[in-house]
Formats: C-alpha cells, structure tokens, sequence
C-alpha cells in the first residue's frame, strides 16, 4: 500500500507543480498586458493634455491636478522618456482656477 502511494505521489507532484508553474506565469504574462496596456493609455492622454493646454498657454487647477496623478501613475509602471519632458513643459505652464477667466 506504502508503495502505491509513493509511486501515486511522484507521479502526481510533478504534474500538480508544473500545473501551478505554468498558472503563474500566465497571470504574470496577463499583469504584464494589463500594466502595459493601462501605460499606453496614459500616454495617450497625456498627450493629449499636454498638446491642448501648450496651445492654450495655460492649464486650468482641475486639469493640472489630472495631469499630474496620470504622470506619477505611468511613471509607476515603467514609463518615461518623451512624456517627463512633455510634463515638465506642463509644469511651466500658467495654473488657472477653475472659475477663473481669461
């Protein structure tokens, strides 16, 4: 009886192992897809954003505040490069309330 459970348990931990192995990294290859996907979105906006209120010369509290939080997020995932700069620029820009008038 000890026998066939040995036998049973070598046969069936590698598989169980190998099963939970492969799980993993498919969850982690899909977190990858999501982080990359939420990255490239960011971007977008922020492009977006930064292409708007460069034209405008200012850029409203509210906007300012989104811009911001949007950038440390994409920051978070990895981002960088052509977006720090474009933030910087935002950062130079005129802050305005949001009831304020031109």
């Amino acid at each position: 009886m000890e026998e066939i459970l040995l036998q049973t348990y070598t046969i069936v931990l590698p598989v169980l192992l190998g099963y939970i192995v492969w799980i993993l990294k498919r969850q982690v290859k899909e977190r990858g897809a999501n982080s990359r996907g939420t990255m490239l979105l960011l971007r977008v906006q922020m492009i977006e954003y930064h292409d708007k209120y460069m034209k405008l010369g200012y850029i409203p509290s509210y906007a300012y505040q989104n811009y911001c939080e949007m950038y440390e997020a994409y920051h978070d995932l990895g981002g960088n490069g052509m977006i720090t700069k474009m933030y910087e620029e935002v950062q130079e820009l005129h802050l305005r309330k949001e009831n304020q008038n031109v």
